[in-house]
This record gives structure tokens, C-alpha cells and sequence, in this order.
């Protein structure tokens, strides 16, 4: 199966944790919540629209009710297209069906008695930092040596919600937390992985015997650029760990949900001005493989130069759980961006789960656009016009 996260077709032989789709499903009167986080790098609403219903038809969960997040490992096999390699068939089916079944266990087993919900907000400082580095030569760092960085162009979210369910007993029937890096990195080289988030939450798992979810925050220009995955795993499992014996009860007054259509264009873009910036970057920056990726790139902007201009349309969505908000967008998004709408949400504990419900590429803010860099190339990958994250912060703040 193709592996996907990388600009050519990725290869992997043996598997460490288990790819999951987890669902956790909140009732409280005739209101029902799920909320999903999958072990792959991100799917688009072509497969998960049949999802969204087929779960509707057989549990009674509204559309609008569902949030499906993907934790965006960068060692799963692919479930879309992107760069220079397509999706993996049989497996996509396996993960649309993997997501249903999930959420249908999830209804089939909800606690007989009142859960009582806590709530800590933690941190981990250490796993992650802004990765679009400005370097010596005014470029945004992507890949390649890491001694030329002369400041970040953009800000770290070190901010590590834990929302924990317990039931009557005190038994922890389930866990979610979020956090704001992308998910790469194997304890094993060449093997197919959650990667560090999902190894911690089955870790995690095992030890407190409940479910254990976890979503993906605002991560599209915050990578991990110095610790091993191992190391990763410890840190998270330390910070949810703390954050859990911290947690305290929250009155849920309320479960409720807003899901609403959003439109927006395919960008349009000068050939010849985003050829130069990405050979500029891949001849100095990559070495030789460098000039395979600048071939990829034209590629893809071949695919979308007729698409310029055209509207397409995602959804966007916005969780209630008491007075927690837990927000869907259906992008890899900047984490100024996702700062912006946590900023001036009416809600003080709100948090961003990004790649939910759909896939339509990185989104940057109008800064990351002016400043360049790979995040910013037009491709698969990077296609919206700019100001469409912005645009998305004004209707997230209305929605909540």
C-alpha cells in the first residue's frame, strides 16, 4: 500500500500501534454528540459524506452531530491524492467502514447510568515548535539544513485540552485531548504507525481502561524539528497523564451542534512566479531530489491551472459540551489561525480540531502567503485562494 505524507509514494513493511478509527458518542436528553479521530493523514467529503449518512440512518446522530477528525499521520497508507501518487481503494474502504462501525459501538454502548464530565486545561511546550523558520536567504525553511534559521514566521500553540467522562463508579469511560503538531514520527524507520499521538493514546488506553481519542489541533505550520518519537510519546503521555489527575467536574448545561456549508475558490497563480520559487528553494535547499519535487510541483499545477477561479464548497462545524467548544475545519490550519478564532470565541475553553469532516488543503494566513514557502505552493496540497482562512476564522466566531 502506498504510504502517504511524502511528495513521492511512500513504502512501509510491518506496522507499530494500531491505525484506528476511535469514536466517543455524549447523550444527554434527546441530544446526541460523536466525535471521531482517525489514524490516517486526511480523507476529503467524497468519502465521508456517504459516511456522515450511513451513521445518521443507523444510529440517529444527526449530520451536523458528527465530527470526524483525522490526527494526520504522516505512516498510513494513503486515502486521497496528493502530490505525485492517489489513494489506496481497498484500504479507503476500510477506513469508511472502520469509521462507521466505530460510532455504531460507540451508541451501542452508552453508559446505563449519568457520566459525569472533567475538564483540565494542560500543556506540552516541548513537542512542537513553529517549522516555517525564516531563513539567512528571506525563504521559509521546509526541508533540508536546519542552521541557517533566523527567527519563526508564526506562533506555537502549546495547549493540551483533556475532556475525561467517568461513570458512576468513577471508571473512566473515555479521554479526548488535543494538541497543535503534525503527527510525524515512527519509534521503528519504515513501519506503518499512528505515529506519536496515537501511540500515546493506546498507551493511554491500556492503562486507564478507558477510550481514548485524540484530535488534531491547529497544526499546519507547527512541526516537531527535534525529538525522537519516543521521546514525543512520553511527553504527551506525561502531559495528558497530568492534565487527567488535574481535571475537574464541569456542569454540562447543554450538548449542541451547528454544521454549516462554506464556499470558496481554487486560487489563481502565476506559472512562471511559482516555478521560480519552487526550484529557487529545491536547488539550493534539497540537493539532487530536489529537481524530482520541482517535477511533481509543475505536475500539479498543470492538473489545476483550468481550475482556477472555480467554487467548491466544505462544511464547517462547531461542538458544545457544557461550556467547551471543540471547533471543525476542514483544513490543515495555520496555527495563527486557529489562535485567531480560540482568541475571540464568546466560549473560554475552545479548541480547534483540524482535517475534520473533509480535506481541502493547507490553509495559511494572508502573512504566510506573503512570506512563501512550501505550506503556500500552489498543488494539491495548497489550493485556496488566499484569505480563505480568514474567512473561515469570521464564520467559525459567528457559528459560536
Amino acid at each position: 500500500m502506498v504510504i502517504a505524507g511524502g511528495i513521492h509514494p511512500g513504502k512501509a513493511s510491518g506496522q507499530e500501534g494500531k491505525l484506528r478509527a476511535v469514536a466517543v458518542v455524549l447523550t444527554q436528553g434527546q441530544t446526541k454528540l460523536a466525535i471521531v479521530g482517525c489514524d490516517i493523514l486526511m480523507v476529503t467529503r467524497q468519502h465521508l459524506d456517504p459516511v456522515v449518512a450511513e451513521i445518521e440512518t443507523t444510529t440517529g446522530i444527526p449530520a451536523a452531530n458528527l465530527l470526524i477528525n483525522c490526527t494526520h499521520t504522516h505512516h498510513a497508507p494513503s486515502t486521497m491524492i496528493v502530490h505525485g501518487y492517489g489513494l489506496d481503494e481497498t484500504f479507503t474502504k476500510r477506513v469508511q467502514r472502520g469509521i462507521v462501525q466505530a460510532v455504531q459501538a460507540a451508541n451501542a454502548n452508552l453508559s446505563k447510568d449519568d457520566c459525569q464530565f472533567l475538564f483540565h486545561l494542560g500543556e506540552e511546550k516541548t513537542v512542537g515548535q513553529n517549522s516555517r523558520q525564516l531563513l539567512s536567504d528571506g525563504q521559509v525553511y521546509w526541508v533540508g539544513p536546519r542552521d541557517q534559521f533566523v527567527r519563526p514566521t508564526g506562533p506555537f500553540d502549546p495547549e493540551l485540552p483533556v475532556l475525561a467522562f467517568r461513570d458512576s463508579a468513577d471508571k473512566l469511560r473515555a479521554l479526548i485531548f488535543n494538541h497543535s503538531t503534525h503527527t510525524i514520527g515512527t519509534r521503528q524507520p519504515g513501519k506503518r504507525s499512528p505515529s506519536f499521538y496515537g501511540l500515546a493514546a493506546q498507551e493511554l488506553e491500556a492503562e486507564s481502561g478507558g477510550t481514548v481519542c485524540y484530535l488534531e489541533g491547529a497544526s499546519g505550520s507547527t512541526h516537531n524539528l527535534e525529538l525522537n518519537c519516543d521521546d514525543m510519546v512520553k511527553r504527551i503521555k506525561g502531559a495528558v497523564s497530568d492534565a487527567l489527575a488535574k481535571a475537574k467536574p464541569r456542569p454540562v448545561t447543554r450538548l449542541a451542534a451547528l454544521k454549516r456549508s462554506f464556499k470558496f475558490k481554487v486560487r489563481s497563480f502565476d506559472e512562471a512566479k511559482e516555478d521560480e520559487a519552487v526550484s529557487r528553494y529545491c536547488r539550493k535547499w534539497v540537493g539532487p531530489y530536489g529537481e524530482q519535487i520541482i517535477t511533481v510541483f509543475r505536475d500539479m499545477r498543470k492538473v489545476l491551472a483550468p481550475q482556477q477561479g472555480q467554487e467548491r464548497d466544505t462544511w464547517l462545524q462547531v461542538l458544545l459540551i457544557g461550556d467547551v467548544a471543540i471547533v471543525g475545519v476542514p483544513a490543515e490550519y495555520f496555527t495563527k489561525l486557529g489562535l485567531d478564532i480560540k482568541n475571540r470565541s464568546p466560549f473560554r475553553y475552545t479548541y480547534v480540531a483540524e482535517l475534520a469532516n473533509d480535506w481541502i488543503g493547507y490553509l495559511p494566513d494572508l502573512d504566510g502567503h506573503k512570506l512563501g514557502g512550501y505550506q503556500v505552493w500552489p498543488g494539491f496540497h495548497s489550493y485556496a485562494e488566499p484569505g480563505t482562512g480568514e474567512r473561515i476564522v469570521e464564520e467559525i466566531v459567528g457559528m459560536l
